[in-house]
C-alpha cells in the first residue's frame, strides 16, 4: 500500500551566511516576519521597505533521511513559488518554472540534504523577456513572462510583493508494483441515472504484474482490468439526487472511491466527492445580439455573482478554515456564482469542496491577465502542462462550471494600442483559442469553455461588445457617473465596480500612530488604483459635497457612494433578465488592508455594500426605472414560486407628509420580472419629494422597499435628521423623528471586533429598525449613537 511521509517540518532558509527557521508551506516574507528580519509589509509603508526580498535567491535546506522499506520513494512537491533548483545530497533532482503545477522526482535509496533553491522571479521574468522580446501589459512589472500568480507583482489593488518558497505540501511517497498517477472522472446524468466514468494511469515499477481497478460510489461498485498504463471503469447510478446551486435545490455529494488492486491487494486509493448535474452556456444568437446564460440541469439562471481575488497576497497563509469563511460570506449575501480572475491562480481544495458544499458555482479563469504572454518556450510547454493538471485536478467538483481562457486580454489586444506594438508577434491568441480550448474538450467535455472576459464570441464584434457575450464596465467607474449604468443593457456583465475604504478599524491597524486623512501618507500608500482618489472624489461630489478636512464623514460617504453605484447597475440589470443573464461584482475579497472595490476588505470585515449585495441579490427585488420618459417599477422575482400581494406606492415630501398613495396588486412569475406604471399623479415633481414602494416579500424575509429620488442627494434639502438610540436585546433600536436617509451603524467603532447584522437604512419618520450586534462587551447607548451616520442637509 502507497505511504506517506509528509515533509512539513525541519527546513530552514538560508537568509546571507545565517538560517532562519523556515514553514513549509510558507514563503519567504511569511518566514523573514516571523522571524524578525522584516516588519509586516501590510503595515504603514513596509511595503517598500521589503521590496529587496523579491530581488533575491533563496534557499530553503532539510535533512532526508532513508533508506525506505519500498520498491520505489517519490518527492512530491504540491507547489513550488516559482523557478527553482532541487538537489538531494548535491545530486541535481530538476528544475521547475511555474507555480501552478506539481513535482515529482524519484528519490528512490537517496538520503542527504535536501535543497531548494529558488532563483529571484525578477531575473528569470528580465531572462525569459530578453529571449522572447518586450510584451506589452497594463502594469510595468514583468508579470507575463513567467508562470506565476501575477498580482504578486502588484494590481491596482494589491501589494507588490513578489515572494518565493514552497507554497504548498511537500511529502515522501512510498510504493511498490504500482501506484495511481492520475484519475480523470467524467461525471454526467442520463436520465435519473448518474454516471461516473473513471479513466486511471498507473505507474508501475513491475510491468508483469497483472493489476486491476475497483471502484464504488453510492453503493455500486464496479472492477475492471488494467492493461499496460491504464484503464477506464464506468459506473451507473440510478435515481440520484441532482446537484443544485445555492437557492435552486439541495447539494448531495457522493463519495467516489477507486482502488488499485494486486489480486485482492490494495496498492493504492484515490478518494474525491462528485455532484451529479448537468450544465450549459447557451450563447446561441438572438433579437437582441449574442447570448451568456448558465443553464444548470436545464434551469436558465440569473448568476449572482463576485469576482475572486487570491485572499492573501501570500496564499501559504490561507486556511481550509478562512476559505469556508469567506465563501459562507459570499452565500449570505445571497451570491450563487463566484469567479476565479485570471491574475491569481487556481486554488486549493479547500476553496472548492467549501463550493460544493455552500451551492456556489465556480467559473474558473486560467492564469492570464491583463498582458500580452508570449507563446514560445519555455512558456508554451508550460501553459499545456498546467491547463492539462488543472483541468483534471478539479473535475471532481460540481461546482466548477465554467473554463475561462484569461481576463481582459483579447480586449487588451483590440483597444489597448497592442496590436500596433507587437507588430505581428504572439501575445497569447494561441492560448485561448487554441491549446486551453482543445485541452477542456478532450480531458473535461462536460463543461463550458469561452476564451475570455470579456469576449464577444468570435472576432466578428468588438471583444467588449455588450450586445454579445461576457462585457466588462469600467467607463463608469473611470470617467461617468454610476447612473450611466442605467444606458446599456448588456448580455452579462462579468466586471463593474467601485470603490470606497476598507473599515475604520482595520485603517486603524493598517495605519498605526498615522492622522487618518483621505489624503495622508499611509491612506495613499494603500491606495493602489491610476489616480484613485481622484476618481472617487469626482464620483462622489456627483451626488454629495465632499468634506473638507472631516475624515470620518469622508469615509462614511465613500462607503455610502460604493453601494449607491453598485446598487444602479445591479438593480437595472437584473430588471432586464432573460437579456440580461448576469452582474459578478468586482469584488468580494481583498489580499491586504486597501481602498479597493472589494465588498469584504482586506481584515474580513463586512463594507455596506456587503449588506447592500444582501439586499441586491435577494431572490426578490423591488426597482424603480426610467421607461421612455416614464416611471415604472420592476419587481424582480428569481423565486421557484410566483410573487403576488398588495403593493403599496406613497408619494412623499422629505419633510414626511404623504402627498399621494395607491395600493396596486402585484404578480409576478416565477423566475421573471413584473413591470408595474407608476401613476403620473404619483411622480414626485421636484427635489422635496421621492417615492416610496413596499411590498410583501412573500416569504419569511422582512418587506421589500424601493425609493426614488428625482435628483442627486445634493439637491434635495433633507431635513435635519433626528432620531432616538436606545439598546435592545443583542444590539440596538432606532427610532426615526424624521426622514432619516441611509442610516449605517459601523460597529467597529464600537469595539475592533463588532459586527452589526446590517448595512444601510433608511427610515420614514416614525419608523424604528432594531440593529444586530455581536462581538460587542459593553453596550452603551451613546456610544451607539457616537457609531451611527446618515445623510445630512448639504451646507
Amino acid at each position: 500500500m502507497l505511504e506517506v511521509t509528509p515533509l512539513g517540518d525541519g527546513w530552514i532558509l538560508r537568509h546571507d551566511s545565517d538560517t532562519l527557521p523556515a514553514g513549509v508551506p510558507g514563503c519567504v516574507h511569511t518566514d523573514l516576519m516571523a522571524a524578525g528580519v522584516i516588519p509586516d509589509p501590510f503595515l504603514g509603508r513596509h511595503e517598500t521597505e521589503v521590496a529587496w526580498v523579491g530581488r533575491r535567491d533563496w534557499t530553503y535546506e532539510r535533512q532526508l533521511g532513508g533508506p525506505w522499506g519500498q520498491e520505489q520513494t517519490d518527492l512530491v512537491f504540491d507547489g513550488l513559488d516559482t523557478v527553482a533548483e532541487i538537489s538531494l545530497d548535491g545530486r541535481l533532482l530538476g528544475t521547475v518554472r511555474n507555480m501552478h503545477r506539481s513535482y515529482r522526482f524519484d528519490v528512490t535509496g537517496l538520503s542527504g540534504r535536501l535543497s531548494v533553491r529558488f532563483v529571484s522571479a525578477y531575473a528569470e521574468a528580465e531572462a525569459v523577456r530578453g529571449r522572447v522580446g518586450e510584451r506589452p501589459a497594463a502594469y510595468a512589472e514583468p508579470y507575463q513572462y513567467l508562470r506565476k500568480m501575477a498580482c504578486s507583482f502588484g494590481w491596482d489593488w494589491g501589494p507588490t510583493l513578489v515572494t518565493a518558497g514552497i507554497w504548498r505540501p511537500v511529502r515522501l511517497e512510498h510504493w511498490s508494483t504500482a501506484r495511481i498517477a492520475r484519475v480523470r472522472p467524467l461525471v454526467t446524468v442520463e436520465g435519473d441515472t448518474g454516471v461516473v466514468e473513471l479513466a486511471v494511469d498507473v505507474e508501475r515499477t513491475r510491468v508483469e504484474a497483472p493489476l486491476a481497478v475497483e471502484a464504488t460510489v453510492a453503493g455500486v461498485r464496479v472492477r475492471a482490468r488494467v492493461e499496460g498504463a491504464g484503464g477506464t471503469v464506468r459506473l451507473r447510478v440510478p435515481d440520484v439526487r441532482l446537484w443544485w446551486p445555492r437557492g435552486y435545490g439541495e447539494q448531495p455529494l457522493y463519495d467516489v472511491e477507486l482502488r488499485l488492486l494486486h489480486g485482492e491487494d490494495a496498492l493504492d486509493v484515490w478518494r474525491r466527492r462528485v455532484g451529479f448535474r448537468t450544465v450549459e452556456l447557451d450563447r446561441r444568437p438572438d433579437a437582441h445580439g449574442t447570448g451568456f446564460t448558465l443553464v444548470v440541469n436545464g434551469e436558465r439562471l440569473f448568476a449572482r455573482g463576485v469576482n475572486w481575488i487570491p485572499d492573501d497576497v501570500f496564499p501559504s497563509r490561507i486556511t481550509r478554515e478562512r476559505y469556508r469563511e469567506r465563501l459562507e460570506q459570499a452565500a449570505g449575501a445571497g451570491v450563487d456564482l463566484v469567479r476565479i480572475w485570471g491574475g491569481g491562480i487556481y486554488e486549493s481544495e479547500d476553496f472548492y469542496d467549501a463550493c460544493d458544499e455552500l451551492g456556489l458555482l465556480v467559473w474558473q479563469d486560467f492564469p492570464f491577465a491583463c498582458a500580452a504572454y508570449p507563446e514560445e518556450q519555455p512558456l508554451r510547454g508550460e501553459v499545456e502542462a498546467e491547463a492539462r493538471e488543472n483541468v483534471v485536478r478539479l473535475m471532481p467538483h460540481p461546482s466548477l462550471v465554467l473554463w475561462n481562457g484569461n481576463n481582459e486580454n483579447l480586449w487588451g489586444f483590440r483597444d489597448w494600442e497592442w496590436e500596433p506594438r507587437l507588430a505581428g508577434d504572439s501575445w497569447g491568441e494561441g492560448y485561448y483559442l487554441g491549446v486551453l480550448p482543445r485541452v477542456v474538450a478532450e480531458l473535461d467535455p462536460t463543461r463550458p469553455y469561452t476564451a475570455g472576459s470579456p469576449w464577444s464570441g468570435s472576432w466578428d464584434h468588438h471583444p467588449n461588445d455588450p450586445a454579445h457575450g461576457t462585457h466588462h464596465s469600467w467607463e463608469v467607474w473611470n470617467r461617468e457617473d454610476y447612473a450611466d449604468y442605467r444606458l446599456s443593457v448588456p448580455r452579462f456583465v462579468a466586471e463593474f465596480g467601485w470603490q470606497a475604504p476598507p473599515a475604520y478599524s482595520t485603517l486603524r491597524r493598517a495605519l498605526p500612530g498615522e492622522e487618518l486623512a483621505s489624503d495622508s501618507p499611509g491612506m495613499l500608500h494603500h491606495q493602489k488604483a491610476d489616480d484613485g482618489n481622484g476618481k472617487l472624489e469626482r464620483g462622489l461630489e456627483r451626488h454629495f459635497a465632499v468634506p473638507d478636512g472631516d475624515f470620518d464623514r469622508w469615509h462614511y460617504l465613500m462607503q455610502l457612494n460604493q453601494v449607491r453605484a453598485i446598487a444602479a447597475g445591479i438593480e437595472h440589470w437584473r430588471s432586464h433578465w432573460p437579456v440580461c443573464a448576469g452582474t459578478v461584482v468586482w469584488q468580494l475579497n481583498d489580499c491586504w488592508p486597501v481602498t479597493s472595490w472589494a465588498a469584504i476588505d482586506g481584515d474580513g470585515r463586512e463594507k455596506p455594500l456587503y449588506h447592500e449585495l444582501r439586499r441586491l441579490y435577494a431572490d426578490r427585488l423591488l426597482t424603480f426605472r426610467d421607461r421612455d420618459g416614464r416611471l415604472e417599477l420592476a419587481a424582480v422575482n428569481q423565486a421557484a414560486g410566483e410573487w403576488t400581494g398588495a403593493l403599496t406606492l406613497r408619494r412623499m415630501s422629505v419633510e414626511g407628509e404623504v402627498l399621494g398613495q395607491a395600493a396596486i396588486e402585484l404578480a409576478a412569475g416565477a423566475r421573471s420580472v413584473a413591470r408595474v406604471d407608476v401613476p403620473r399623479e404619483l411622480t414626485p415633481l421636484g427635489p422635496k419629494e421621492f417615492l416610496v414602494a413596499d411590498a410583501d416579500a412573500g416569504t419569511d424575509a422582512e418587506g421589500l422597499r424601493a425609493l426614488h429620488f428625482p435628483v442627486p442627494d445634493r439637491e434635495v434639502p433633507y431635513p435635519a435628521p433626528r432620531f432616538e438610540v436606545a439598546l435592545a436585546p443583542g444590539g440596538i433600536t432606532v427610532t426615526a423623528r424624521t426622514l432619516v436617509r441611509d442610516l449605517l451603524l459601523q460597529a467597529d467603532r464600537l469595539e475592533p471586533g463588532a459586527r452589526a447584522d446590517r448595512g444601510l437604512l433608511t427610515l420614514l419618520p416614525g419608523e424604528e429598525v432594531t440593529i444586530g450586534v455581536r462581538g460587542w462587551k459593553t453596550p452603551d447607548a451613546e456610544t451607539a449613537r457616537s457609531a451611527l451616520y446618515c445623510v445630512e442637509p448639504t451646507r
